[in-house]
């Protein structure tokens, strides 16, 4: 599997499969009126800002095509859109991503990076050396709902 920055002309992809990591990983946090909201079939325009934007990552298979998502968002130091499509979980993705965003806020000069981690997200932050601070509300547009999220915190 490669890393590599995001195109602009992937948004749609890329938007697809934060749906379907979502839907997978995320229904037994969130109920399904919720998760259906929040994973809308049309991309908002700010998803393709956010590539264009930002430190946006992909993980691709062997025809280059993204299947894990993850980005560094410039203005907030916070790590963004970490999505994996489901058959392709468990192989290190997620994690290679959130390397590369680390070495990137390092090379910008970050000290700490932040995230709200979904309830199903957030031992794989653990893992990764990101301490929990507090659980949180986080309020979604798209889902129509605060979502219950852990914020976090890494030391780089």
């Amino acid at each position: 599997m490669n890393i590599r920055k995001a195109l602009p002309s992937e948004a749609e992809v890329c938007w697809d499969v934060r749906n379907q990591a979502i839907r997978h990983g995320c229904r037994e946090c969130y109920d399904a009126e919720v998760i259906h909201a929040w994973t809308p079939e049309a991309m908002p325009e700010g998803y393709r800002r956010a590539i264009t934007h930002h430190a946006f990552f992909v993980a691709t298979d062997a025809d280059n095509q993204p299947v894990a998502t993850g980005f560094l968002d410039l203005s907030s130091g916070s790590v963004e859109a970490i999505f994996t499509l489901p058959s392709f979980t468990g192989r290190g993705l997620a994690g290679s991503i959130l390397e590369v965003i680390k070495q990137e806020a390092r090379q910008r000069g970050y000290s700490s990076l932040t995230l709200s981690a979904t309830p199903n997200a957030r031992s794989f932050y653990e893992k990764h050396g990101f301490i929990f601070i507090s659980e949180n509300l986080y309020p979604s547009e798209l889902a129509g709902a605060s979502l219950r999220c852990s914020d976090m915190r890494i030391d780089l």
